[in-house]
């Protein structure tokens, strides 16, 4: 098993060494280099929500899984995005009930061998979304869209949720293959655009049985969904940590800790309001930085411009209705004479 302490040096040295000098380069390309998804791949990290038996960390360390997040995100938010999405399969397949789903799928996922991504937003209020029916054959029928599907046609399997005609929130894993039932339409992002972030259609698409990784009351499922996950707001304060690093000492370190004590601490009451300040810093932070660098940090390709436009994509990513209300209305506030 890898320990936490060498995990947090791992995402040090693939930031700041790997990540960070390509940043650019993968910000103006068409998809993450596969390099940097072997390299994560090579230090072991699609594996860190894995069960300690399978050498991962079981993520149940959330200080840990922050520090990951925020560090490797300081050096190439587009690349973590599509990194941290397989770990909501790896945790699925753990917790899978199914028989042999588990034994099937969960060391291939740890080892990154398999790579996952998730479509749950269909299950979201608003929208087509998604519906599940059980087939004449005992599998399951998927028809429906999911927005914000991140590493299209970089993974190989997705965890899709729907709901069915009991009431119930399933959740199936899906192979991430186009076909005649199943579509993804990739979208033109202002920022991110290497995540291959698409919108997934499915008409009657087939899954066998022993794909279905479990089952909830519909109702319980949304009830854990409103406050959206603290987690997420490490992405947003990656970028305030890459910015505070190229601005120096300033009041933004200390606000920045606040931050991530803040969002550490959450419960699912004030997760909202934590993760609606993480966004906000990083807009400040990023809008700081270009002020600072002056008309150079205008320039496409330079630090300042893209971290600027991921921290105004990180206001509307992975957000929930309660998260976007706490940001109107500091923004409100902010526009207050």
């Amino acid at each position: 098993m890898t320990d936490a302490a060498t995990m947090r040096s791992r995402a040090e040295q693939l930031a700041e060494e790997m990540f960070l000098p390509a940043a650019a380069e993968v910000d103006r390309a068409g998809r993450v280099p596969q390099s940097h998804l072997d390299l994560l791949r090579r230090f072991g990290f699609y594996g860190v929500a894995a069960p300690a038996e399978l050498g991962g960390l079981g993520m149940e360390d959330m200080a840990t899984a922050a520090y990951l997040l925020e560090t490797l995100a300081s050096g190439c938010l587009t690349t973590t995005l599509v990194w941290m999405q397989h770990h909501g399969v790896v945790l699925g397949a753990a917790a899978s009930r199914t028989p042999g789903l588990r034994d099937t799928w969960l060391r291939r996922l740890a080892d990154g061998d398999v790579r996952g991504g998730v479509a749950l937003a269909g299950l979201r209020p608003g929208g087509e979304g998604m519906r599940v029916r059980r087939a004449d054959d005992g599998g399951y029928v998927l028809d429906g869209e999911v927005p914000w599907v991140s590493g299209w046609d970089m993974i190989d399997v997705v965890q899709a949720g729907a709901r069915d005609d009991a009431g119930n929130a399933c959740f199936l894993l899906v192979d991430a293959v186009p076909s005649a039932t199943l579509s993804g339409t990739v979208q033109d992002l202002s920022a991110l655009r290497a995540s291959r972030t698409a919108v997934l259609r499915f008409t009657g698409h087939a899954v066998p049985a022993d794909r279905l990784m479990h089952t909830l009351p519909y109702d319980s499922w949304a009830r854990t969904e409103a406050s959206g996950s603290a987690l997420n707001g490490f992405l947003a304060l990656g970028v305030v940590r890459r910015c505070c690093a190229l601005l120096g000492p300033s009041s933004l370190d200390a606000e920045l800790e606040a931050a991530r004590a803040a969002l550490l601490a959450a419960d699912p009451e004030k997760t909202p309001a934590a993760r609606a300040t993480a966004s906000e810093l990083a807009v400040r932070a990023a809008t700081t930085l270009i002020v600072h660098r002056g008309s150079r940090g205008g320039l496409r390709g330079d630090h300042p411009e893209r971290l600027l436009r991921e921290a105004g994509m990180l206001l509307v990513y992975g957000t929930r209705p309660l998260i976007r209300d706490e940001l109107l209305s500091r923004l409100a506030r902010g526009l207050t004479p």
